[in-house]
């Protein structure tokens, strides 16, 4: 984050528009500032949605490694073969 992109409330306050359309055409971040300390992050939609996106994936990562840690997997032939057998006990 640039220090250009760090500014206090009263800016965000008097140039609401002017940090959305910023926010829009950079897709920087602002750090938004309350007495001289660090009180938010303000960011446009598309990258919020695509931080939310790896995120999930992260944990989706997490939570796989997990569970090989805890012994909880199959070898593929297994699932292959009760997969195929569900197929044709349906048909």
């Amino acid at each position: 984050m640039r220090s250009t992109n760090i500014k206090p409330i009263s800016y965000l306050k008097a140039n609401a528009a002017e940090v959305l359309k910023h926010l829009a055409e950079q897709r920087e971040p602002f750090l938004i500032t309350q007495n001289g300390e660090a009180k938010a992050v303000i960011q446009d939609i598309a990258s919020y949605e695509s931080t939310q996106e790896t995120l999930a994936l992260l944990k989706i990562l997490a939570l796989g490694n997990r569970e090989i840690e805890e012994g909880k997997v199959k070898p593929i032939a297994d699932v292959a073969r009760r997969l195929r057998a569900r197929k044709t006990s349906v048909k």
